[in-house]
């Protein structure tokens, strides 16, 4: 990621408010204006570029119509004096490729330093290219920004930057100081926005894994064909138990058979191994109940297949509510709450089993997207890596949810004495005890906990056997730090990482 940095700070105050100035300019358009904009219409226009010609001043404009859409435009100024690069412009369309040109200007200079107290470090700043110039002094290019995002929507800011930025260009880039700004590159934003999406679909369809369990037995045998007996079979009889996650290689296993990783291993051709996987096995289980998959809403496609055929417009407005959403996406928090369907539970037919092993599919890749969309790093963050995953019991009402992340410190010198830092969330609700979650860190080989649980007698029980947990773990090689247990459920944070995007158009 490169820095943009601002120009030094300006002696100058810089006032809230200012008074507005309305020009009017006459424009002559060099190409046909009927198929942009009929005789009365209007659009908004930014001008984009400016050139000196024996005709006179040519201007290129970035035409808003009303319909949305973007378009540039090459007009002729003629005698008039031609509005400079960044003005903004209401266009009115006239007869004969002729436009009537509102020209509004403020007294308000460009900013040259943030308000820290407006847009304090770590706020994400979105803006549009104005215009870039070289500057053989400094070796550096000088860039005129619009920006667009609250509390400066309107303004105007000059940055400094060793790489040029394509005037008319949207961007967004974070706030790291008074004078420094940090470029978010285009990729990692859509990709972000690719599993945000995928992960709200599939939220929306998930359903609880017990419930398969509970509609399979509920299955008369007989009625069955010998496929489909042998794919529920397989489901069921892979299954651990709670005893045997007490085993650390067991338990290992059982983790790279949650359906985590199941694309990756086939993309590894490790396909042979799959015969434990529980994501592989459930879309076996669906295979066998319904030989039409495709006409299922089972999808894996990415959205960036979708985002193809409606860019810019549709992608811009989809990032834009992204943008402007207050909590947490759908499938960001932990543990995943269940939803079980009781109307199709209770019903107990092949059909109903069906969209209950659907569902079941949909909750793994909620999992595996809720992963992938809380693995992020940032320049001056370390790289969070994070795994999600359901581990279905065969003696468990309640299969035991498991998020571990892991933080990795970047390679700068200054970090090379730090370790990563493991965090481990175990959700899951046993019999007679309710509801649990245990929150864990490890560092240098020291571990400390808060364990939770939603009743207070198991809490209390659970406070008393706590000395019997310490020496536990350290009989396991471990330094233990601090552990306690309290009553209730960890608080959630109030809101999602991600930030509101914009797509660049003119990519």
């Amino acid at each position: 990621m490169s820095e943009i940095n601002f120009s030094p700070p300006s002696t100058a105050s810089l006032s809230s408010s200012a008074p507005v100035t309305t020009l009017q300019v006459r424009l002559t358009a060099l190409q046909p204006l009927e198929a942009l904009l009929a005789p009365g219409q209007r659009a908004q226009a930014e001008v984009t570029a400016q050139r000196d010609l024996s005709t006179g001043q040519h201007l290129t404009l970035r035409l808003t119509l009303p319909d949305g859409r973007t378009a540039q435009l090459q007009v002729r100024a003629g005698d008039s004096p031609a509005p400079g690069v960044g003005s903004q412009l209401q266009l009115t369309a006239q007869t004969g490729n002729r436009l009537l040109a509102n020209l509004i200007t403020t007294a308000e200079r460009p900013l040259q330093r943030l308000d820290l107290s407006q847009l304090p470090a770590g706020s994400l700043l979105q803006a549009r290219v104005l215009s870039n110039t070289p500057n053989s002094v400094t070796n550096l290019q000088q860039i005129i920004v619009h920006v667009l995002s609250p509390p400066l929507a309107g303004r105007q800011l000059v940055l400094e930057s060793a790489h040029p930025l394509t005037v008319g260009s949207l961007f967004s880039a974070q706030v790291r100081d008074g004078q420094t700004l940090q470029f978010l590159p285009l990729g990692a934003r859509l990709e972000q926005l690719d599993a945000l999406q995928q992960l709200a679909s599939q939220h929306a369809r998930q359903g609880s894994l017990q419930a398969v369990f509970n509609a399979l037995a509920r299955l008369e045998p007989h009625s069955l064909s010998p496929a489909l007996r042998q794919s529920i079979e397989q489901l069921q009889n892979n299954l651990p138990t709670l005893g045997q996650l007490g085993d650390a290689q067991r338990l290992a296993q059982a983790m790279k058979d949650s359906g985590l990783g199941l694309e990756q291993r086939l993309l590894s051709s490790q396909a042979g191994t799959l015969t434990h996987d529980l994501k592989a096995n459930l879309l076996r289980l669906v295979a066998q109940l319904a030989p039409g998959l495709n006409s299922l809403a089972l999808a894996t496609t990415p959205a960036s297949a979708a985002l193809a055929s409606s860019l810019p417009s549709v992608a811009r407005s989809l990032l834009g509510v992204l943008g402007q959403q207050n909590g947490r996406a759908p499938g960001l928090s932990f543990p995943l709450p269940s939803r079980l369907a009781a109307e199709l539970e209770s019903e107990g037919d092949v059909q109903s089993l069906l969209k209950l092993a659907a569902a079941a599919i949909s909750r793994v890749q909620t999992h595996q997207l809720s992963s992938l969309a809380q693995t992020q790093g940032g320049p001056d963050n370390p790289l969070t890596t994070t795994w999600q995953m359901e581990l279905p019991l065969r003696d468990q009402p309640t299969p035991l949810q498991l998020k571990i992340q892991r933080e990795q410190p970047d390679a700068r010198p200054s970090e090379s004495d730090r370790e990563s830092l493991w965090k481990i969330d175990l959700a899951f609700d046993l019999a007679p005890l309710g509801p649990l979650q245990v929150q864990a860190q490890l560092s240098r080989g020291q571990l400390s906990g808060q364990l939770w649980a939603a009743h207070a007698q198991t809490a209390t029980l659970i406070a008393q056997e706590l000395g019997q947990l310490r020496e536990r773990l350290q009989a396991a090689g471990l330094t233990v730090g601090e552990l306690n247990c309290r009553q209730g459920v960890p608080p959630q944070p109030s809101a999602t990482p991600v930030e509101h995007c914009w797509i660049d158009d003119n990519a």
